[in-house]
């Protein structure tokens, strides 16, 4: 299964408290905080909800 590295580039502050929940929900805590997660249905929706607050990058098997 193909990973995701999800990078927190801007802050959720001032934003609606259910993106900040999707951010504290993936792990991500400060800024350029990255985490890897599979790449499930579930997982997107999150990125989708949060796309303005993250940068995603898909990981090959070999990395």
């Amino acid at each position: 299964m193909a990973k995701l590295e999800i990078e927190l580039v801007k802050s959720p502050i001032g934003y609606k408290p259910d993106q900040r929940s999707t951010v504290k929900a993936l792990g991500l805590r400060k800024i350029r905080d990255k985490v890897v997660k599979d790449d499930t249905p579930q997982i997107r929706g999150m990125i989708e909800k949060i796309k303005h607050l993250v940068r995603v990058r898909e990981i090959e098997k070999g990395e």
